[in-house]
């Protein structure tokens, strides 16, 4: 998404591509669905069948992604097979390590995950890997550890959310005072992206003097982040900043900033860079969130299985850019 900024990080070889239109895509539902049966069966076709297997297809973030991935295939159409799904919400584990079982049993030839779970989707990527599948992560990186447990080895493709965190949390900082108090909201906690911008958040404030006086999951979704943050600023009404760990949570915060009368008072920052916040932003009710590119991140990764699937060997883990939006870089003086 953000076409509107340039992105000299492109450079990088393979991974520099155009986005095209929408041609031979196999599209999973909002629900979860595999692709129909008539698109994602084996065909006679040579081309590779890559399966894109993303979380919660309510969240903006990942509608965008999805609709990069299509756009990508459509201008290779001739060079391979896209497959979409995700799950119902953020939390429908059971469903996502059933699609992957789902594009093992259709044989697809490559793997493109967003995990819901940096731990709970380890097996299910094995079991795939066994299968013969290329299997490549994208956005929350796997758990190393339970990688190493397992003798699993994963490509990673993705930004530094630690960094990227703190870049935003430096630049609420820069708005606030040493002493001001601020609360945070998490992701799921045993997401690996989520426990790296809770640390990038805690450094950025541990830098300035902030204090973090309360700090909850609100799962990644807009309702319990409402929730959460409205019994947050009512048993915390010194706080002067919420610290969200993604732009649905960063909108569930505004709902309840507004609600309490407070719009203006208290800061909201967010992480993603969808398009509903990039508008919050532009009209001051949300400072500022971190851009990680959706529409570019799963063509990185289908760029990246793609090289797997020809035998060709990338290097293990590749980083792809995450950028600071305010107000002043969507163009607002």
């Amino acid at each position: 998404m953000n076409s509107h900024r340039s992105f000299p990080w492109l450079a990088w070889g393979l991974f520099a591509v155009l986005l095209g239109s929408t041609h031979g895509c196999g599209v999973g539902s909002p629900e979860g669905g595999t692709a129909p049966a008539s698109t994602a069966s084996k065909t006679k076709s040579e081309k590779p069948r890559i399966a894109l297997i993303m979380k919660s297809l309510a969240n903006e973030f990942f509608k965008t992604m999805a609709e990069g991935a299509r756009k990508h295939q459509g201008e290779h159409s001739s060079e391979y097979e896209l497959i979409v799904n995700g799950i119902k919400d953020e939390r429908d584990l059971k469903r996502q390590v059933d699609l992957v079982e789902e594009m093992v049993a259709q044989r697809v030839d490559a793997i493109v995950i967003a995990p819901a779970d940096s731990k709970a989707l380890v097996s299910a990527c094995k079991h795939a890997q066994e299968a013969g599948i290329a299997v490549v992560n994208i956005d929350n990186k796997l758990d190393s550890q339970v990688l190493a447990d397992q003798g699993v080895k994963v490509p990673f493709v993705g930004p530094d959310n630690r960094a990227g965190a703190k870049m935003v949390g430096d630049y609420m900082a820069g708005k606030l005072k040493s002493g001001d108090k601020v609360g945070m909201l998490e992701g799921i906690k045993t997401a690996f992206n989520g426990q790296q911008r809770k640390l990038g958040f805690e450094d950025a404030m541990k830098a300035a003097g902030l204090p973090i006086v309360d700090s909850q999951s609100a799962l990644w979704e807009i309702e319990p982040a409402s929730k959460i943050a409205s019994a947050m600023i009512s048993e915390h009404p010194e706080i002067k900043g919420l610290l969200c760990c993604n732009d649905s949570m960063a909108l569930g915060a505004l709902a309840a900033v507004k609600a309490a009368g407070r719009g203006g008072q208290v800061l909201i920052v967010g992480y993603d860079g969808i398009l509903t916040v990039e508008a919050a932003i532009k009209e001051g009710s949300i400072l500022a969130t971190a851009d990680q590119h959706a529409d570019q991140l799963a063509v990185f990764g289908i760029e990246f299985a793609r090289l797997l699937v020809k035998g060709e060997a990338p290097p293990a883990d590749k980083r792809t850019p995450v950028d600071l939006v305010t107000a002043q870089s969507l163009g607002n003086p």
